[in-house]
This record gives structure tokens, sequence and C-alpha cells, in this order.
């Protein structure tokens, strides 16, 4: 999964594809790299982010979204509202990608119901600005892998087809750097609950840190992409379903040496892609 974000303001890229001709751009371009699905978000959800009103995020998508499936490319639509999602699946979106896991509006698991597509669930505590003052754990994969659980049910019980859902474990949304690094030792739990595994770590600040110089100046996000490919490495080898990453091309390299290396996968994938 391909990341394309149509914002002023995201963590990573915000502004370079704020403009709809330069983002269908980058979505044919994260196609012509190797992406099966291009992710449009009309919102910033980095830490601290303000939100934006669904008018704004439905004419920062909706166009793109439009034009990418004219030009034959599939999306997926990165929102928490239903009001949005419908207007991308009408526009031609195929998967709903919610980082809330339907707790920010009641209404997207039914949407999605209806819809019958695919749907992203992700472990969500609050909203952005509140994010990291809710990173309290005592046990943090036990206790995701039971967050997620309670929203699988939600969704299950709105209507959602089971075979259709699939969960991400939210890295850096209410998890500091130590809860990241414990959620990705042990994905063998979340693939366990029996649903396909999205993994979304690419060029978040936990990597930044890391890769930290001596003045302790954390690295660019632009400039994770090399640790970026290595958790993705990792995160297929685990058995996951797939990745969200910034940088398409590198890491199809990444994973075509990875499965040319006769490497097994630690736990087999329950489903193929949607």
């Amino acid at each position: 999964m391909g990341v394309l974000n149509v914002t002023p303001d995201s963590f990573s890229d915000g502004g370079l594809y704020a403009g709809t001709d330069a983002a269908v751009a980058h979505g044919i371009a994260i196609r012509n790299d190797g992406a099966d699905l291009v992710d449009v978000g009309g919102e910033s959800t980095r830490p601290g982010a303000e939100r934006v009103d669904a008018r704004t995020e439905i004419s920062r998508v909706v166009p793109v979204i439009s034009a990418l499936t004219a030009a034959g490319v599939p999306t997926s639509i990165d929102t928490t509202r239903s009001e949005v999602a419908a207007a991308a699946l009408e526009a031609g979106a195929v998967l709903v990608n919610d980082v809330s896991g339907g707790l920010a509006d009641p209404d997207m698991a039914p949407l999605v119901a209806r819809a019958g597509c695919p749907y992203v669930i992700m472990h969500w505590r609050g909203p952005s600005r509140d994010m990291n003052a809710l990173a309290r754990y005592d046990d943090v994969v036990a206790e995701v892998a039971a967050e997620l659980a309670q929203r699988v049910e939600a969704a299950l019980a709105a209507g959602v087809a089971a075979e259709r859902i699939i969960i991400d474990p939210g890295l850096g949304f209410a998890k500091d750097a130590t809860h990241n690094w414990a959620l990705t030792r042990r994905l063998d739990v979340l693939l366990g609950m029996g649903h396909p595994v999205l993994f979304a770590a690419s060029r978040k600040s936990y990597l930044g840190r890391l890769l930290a110089g001596p003045d302790g100046i954390p690295r660019p996000a632009p400039e994770r992409d090399a640790a970026t490919l290595a958790t993705s490495v990792l995160a297929v080898a685990a058995g996951v379903w797939g990745v969200r990453v910034h940088e398409v091309r590198a890491t199809r390299d990444a994973l075509e040496v990875w499965r040319a290396s006769g490497a097994p996968r630690l736990v087999k994938p329950s489903v193929g892609t949607p």
C-alpha cells in the first residue's frame, strides 16, 4: 500500500502533493513502482494535528481518487469519517482504511457493511491532539489485541463480513517507541486473531529517534526509508498481509530479495489481497 497524502501538513511530505495534478501524478508513479493500492488521505493524523472539516477533506481526496480510478490505479481511502469514505467509494476507492477503527464515527462500519469493501480497522485510543497522553499500557501487546478485538466485534455486529476485515496495530498512535517495538516483535499475537494484518511503520518518528545522530537530533522523515525497509521485511517475514509505505519501489526490491533468499514466513498469511 503506497501512501499518498493530499494534505498541506503531513509529517512526512506535507504540501508536496496538495494539488490535484501533483497528487495524481504521484499516485500513478506509486502504482508504477509496484503498489497494489494507493492510499489517499486528505487529513493529517500526525500527533498534535488539528482536524479539518469533512467538506475540505472530500474536496482534497475525491478529485484525486476519481482521476486515479480513471487511470486504472486501485485506491483506498484513509479517513475516519463515513461521509468522506462514502464519497471516496463513489469516486472509485476499493478499500476503507480507518485509523480510528470505527471509534471516531459510529456510521463508518455500517457504511462499509453496505459497500461490501475491505475495511482496515486500526488500533486507536483518541484523536491526534490527545494521542501521546493516551500511550499508557501495562501490557501493550495484550491490550492492543483486546481493544482491536472489541472493534472487530463492533464491525461484525454492524454487518461487516469477517473476511473483509484487516487489522492494524496502529504504530505511533497512542504508542511510544517501546510500544512500537513490542508490537513488532509480537506480530504473531495479532496474526493469531484470524484477520490479515496491515503494518504501517513508514517514516514514523520512533525510527527517526532510533537513527538520531551524535547531537541527538532525530533523523528527518524523508531519511528514514532504509529503516522503514527493514521493518517492512521483518513484518512480511512474520506473515502480515501488507505494508503501508511511502517508498514503494525500494520496498518491492527489498521484498524480492527476501523472497529470493527462500527464507520462510514465520506465520502463513490468512488471506490474500482483497
